[in-house]
């Protein structure tokens, strides 16, 4: 699992929100009082300087009738979410505990089958000390060509799969199906620990290979991996096996994109080793990516009507990137200087989230579906089919603001790859 889901755009310095289609809310930072602009298909928020607004007159407006409003509409929201843990909807789930023995844990590999780092990278057992010593000076020398924008992108989705304690955590929240003893037999519960296993090798082969190449200050690096683990990670409907599966064939699909757009834009630089690990990790998550949309099809089918909500449901409040809290330990806001730099860089873009948002939809068939829905289950189908139509338009102004952003652009200096600005 790398980071990300979620994709930032390039931000502006200001903004003119949609007033049919923006909410604010109040953000704070050590620097000054922002405001925060979110529409419901954006891929993060943007973060707007406030020039002209008082900050403690929004305040104010929003721990008054606003912040009543929002503190119902949240109480709804989670009654909505509430309703999957109902006997008969946890009951579907239970009911595919046999398919899941079929259909789903043949996508794990046998451990005898499976790739390992030291497959990837130079082996002083193997090789020798001498051998292991050129072998490292060649790999550093690849690496050299390697862009810092790439860098930092990879810093950022290593550290992501070194969160891998944080989502197994996640997946054992999801009622029906979670390995209540840790040991449990049921084929929910293997698949779990047989996903975690294959997933911990990803950010052991990438935490490795920095440390060979010498390109980047490995202290900062693990203390951002420190700082992420203890942050957690927040998720919409987080005890839902719907949404839960939901969220995970999404960001499996996003990871896969993102590494394999990594192998690509190394090997182009010069290292082909970046780039086998890269695609080695990318072939586990569209596996993954696998398992987890063939879950939810099946839910699609059993349940129609439930899937198709829980699906509006999560959209309509985005796939949140599971590195949202990661940091720098500097800045306050830097996972949305990230977001830009990922962007620019084409490790993953706001158009991939589109394209990923198409493709699920085809996959569980959301457009044909009709028999068997409420009336809210149709407004949700609806609003499904109209959402990438919305997204295409936010990524055409998305492209305007980025090549506007590039005549002037806003460097900061990153300590994971010894304080270059990027």
């Amino acid at each position: 699992m790398a980071a990300t889901a979620t994709m930032a755009l390039p931000s502006a310095r200001s903004c003119k929100p949609n007033p049919s289609t923006t909410t604010y809310k109040l953000s704070s930072s050590p620097a000054a009082t922002t405001l925060v602009m979110s529409t419901p298909f954006a891929m993060n928020s943007w973060r707007c300087r406030s020039s002209t607004l008082n900050g403690s007159a929004i305040l104010a407006a929003d721990v008054g009738a606003g912040g009543r409003r929002r503190e119902e509409k949240k109480g709804g929201e989670d009654e909505e979410w509430r309703k999957y843990m109902l006997p008969e909807r946890l009951e579907v789930v239970r009911q595919l505990e046999a398919w899941v023995e079929e259909h789903v844990l043949p996508l794990l590999k046998p451990v005898e089958a499976s790739w390992q780092p030291t497959d990837m990278l130079p082996d002083p057992a193997v090789m020798g000390t001498e051998g292991f010593h050129a072998a490292c000076i060649e790999l550093g020398e690849r690496a050299a060509g390697v862009p810092d924008e790439l860098l930092v992108c990879l810093v950022t989705n290593m550290a992501t799969e070194e969160a891998l304690p944080t989502y197994q955590s996640v997946l054992n929240r999801f009622e029906g199906t979670r390995d209540a003893t840790g040991t449990d037999g049921t084929a929910w519960a293997r698949w779990v620990r047989g996903w975690s296993a294959e997933e911990n090798r990803h950010g052991d082969v990438l935490n490795r290979y920095m440390y060979l190449s010498g390109r980047f200050d490995m202290r900062e690096v693990e203390r951002a991996v420190q700082r992420l683990i203890r942050s957690g990670m927040a998720m919409h409907a987080p005890s839902s096996p719907y949404h839960g599966f939901m969220y995970t064939a999404f960001q499996e699909r996003a990871t896969a994109i993102a590494h394999g757009n990594t192998a690509r834009l190394v090997r182009a630089h010069g290292d082909g080793v970046l780039a086998r690990i890269c695609g080695a990790v990318a072939a586990d998550e569209k596996r993954h990516e696998a398992a987890y949309t063939r879950i939810v099809g099946k839910l699609f089918d059993a349940d129609p009507d439930a899937a198709v909500r829980a699906l509006a449901y999560m959209m309509r409040r985005r796939i949140t990137m599971p590195s949202a809290l990661i940091n720098d330990g500097r800045h306050a806001d830097f996972f949305a200087h990230y977001d830009v730099i990922a962007q620019n860089a084409g490790i993953y873009t706001i158009s991939d989230y589109r394209s990923i948002t198409e493709h699920l939809m085809r996959q569980w068939r959301v457009e044909e579906l009709a028999a068997g829905l409420s009336g809210e289950g149709r407004r949700a189908r609806d609003y499904l089919c109209a959402l990438p139509q919305k997204i295409r338009r936010f990524e055409e102004k998305a492209h305007e603001r980025a090549a506007q952003a590039q005549q002037k652009p806003n460097t900061i200096p990153i300590n994971w790859i010894f304080n270059r600005h990027v």
